[in-house]
């Protein structure tokens, strides 16, 4: 069922010694059923990989789901890319997801770079579990989510789990403009195109695979002491 959302590709190399082992220490009981291992999986890549904008290593190689876990951090690209090769190392079929989206709580070092509050090319994934697609982001990592002033965002295994719309104080934080729709493997050309297009201020002078350095949690106490 699903072969092509089961097999390895080019990013999602499920096969690496480092997927298998990252997933290994995921479940150090074992797998258990398909939806208890998704959960446990999806808490280690939310929280065991840290979520970075600034810096993201945007080439081929760096966006691969083995270099993710050797890096240890990265986008919602690349941390979506190493759960979904995750998922398929377990024999659960997962796929990819991209949509643009509106982030209110952008830092404004953030924005400026962006041009805006609107972002290209967001990632998550999408998962078959008990006989249906569902999709899930484990993205922000609870450190930065505090920081934030955002709840962490959980998944079950049964529902869809996306962004919040409103922080953890009511504030509106991020909503879906356009899904671009589902992938079975990342497609590079046409995320890279794209991103430079939307946000050509995001990327670091000189270098077409890489985005400007900073911190997300420096501007995340910037913003909380201005």
């Amino acid at each position: 069922m699903y072969p092509n959302a089961l097999r390895p590709t080019e990013f999602l190399d499920h096969e690496s010694d480092e997927v298998r082992a990252f997933v290994a220490a995921a479940l150090p009981s074992g797998p258990g059923t398909p939806t208890e291992s998704a959960v446990a999986l999806y808490h280690a890549v939310r929280d065991g990989i840290r979520y970075e904008v600034y810096g993201a290593d945007l080439s081929r190689e760096g966006l691969r789901a083995s270099q993710v876990v050797r890096a240890g951090s990265g986008m919602c690209l690349h941390k979506s890319v190493l759960f979904a090769a995750g998922l398929r190392s377990l024999g659960v079929p997962a796929r990819l997801v991209l949509a643009d989206v509106r982030n209110h709580l952008a830092s404004e070092r953030l924005r400026e770079l962006v041009g805006g509050d609107v972002f290209h090319q967001h990632g998550l994934t999408s998962v078959h579990l008990e006989g249906r697609w569902v999709k899930a982001t484990p993205v922000f990592n609870k450190k930065l989510c505090r920081l934030y002033r955002m709840a962490p965002l959980d998944f079950d295994g049964t529902g869809d789990s996306l962004y919040h719309p409103f922080d953890s104080e009511g504030r509106r934080h991020m909503e879906f403009l356009r899904f671009h729709g589902e992938f079975d493997d990342l497609p590079y050309e046409r995320i890279l195109a794209d991103l430079r297009v939307a946000h050509p201020r995001l990327f670091e002078s000189g270098d077409a695979t890489a985005f400007a350095a900073g911190s997300l949690e420096a501007d995340a106490a910037r913003t909380v002491t201005a």
